[in-house]
């Protein structure tokens, strides 16, 4: 059965209705309940990754532990991206799936692989930052603004 015409304005009332009615149920504690169960899976599988590194070599500064938890933890989610098990996690956990890291690698790989079969230079080059490329950008222009802040206001 054809649903019958409806007016597109938001201020009518049986557009509201109507949209109620398609709109798709969420259980809202469900959703965010897995969100945060497993956004700290990941946190913890970043310092049990902490842990380990330290373990082997004990001498290592924090800062240098930081960036090989770094570095492990993209090659984690690129590599759940690249065999399609970061997807399923992501249609699990919804926004638990983002967290910083292993979703920023999950947003860098999707592109290349989605468009792979344009070629190296114009599908997975080309496409690996359409998501994460405003997100660098962004971060490296508020990062140069509050150096620049940070560099006048030394001067006083």
């Amino acid at each position: 059965m054809a649903d019958k015409k409806i007016d597109a304005h938001p201020e009518n009332k049986s557009y509201i209705e109507y949209v109620k009615r398609k709109d798709p149920k969420t259980n809202l504690l469900k959703t965010l309940s897995l969100a945060f169960l497993v956004g700290g899976i990941i946190c913890v599988i970043g310092h049990v990754v902490r842990d380990i590194i330290t373990a082997i070599d004990g001498n290592l500064d924090k800062q240098t532990v930081g960036n090989i938890v770094t570095a492990v933890m993209i090659f984690i989610g690129a590599t759940l991206t690249g065999i399609g098990v970061y997807d399923d996690i992501g249609k699990f956990a919804g926004a638990g799936s983002i967290v910083p890291i292993t979703g920023f690698a999950n947003s860098v790989v999707s592109p290349a692989i989605e468009f792979k079969t344009e070629g190296v230079i114009y599908g997975v080059e080309s496409k690996m930052f359409v998501i994460a490329g405003p997100v660098i950008v962004s971060g490296v222009v508020a990062a140069a603004l509050v150096g620049l802040i940070y560099y006048v206001i030394g001067l006083f």
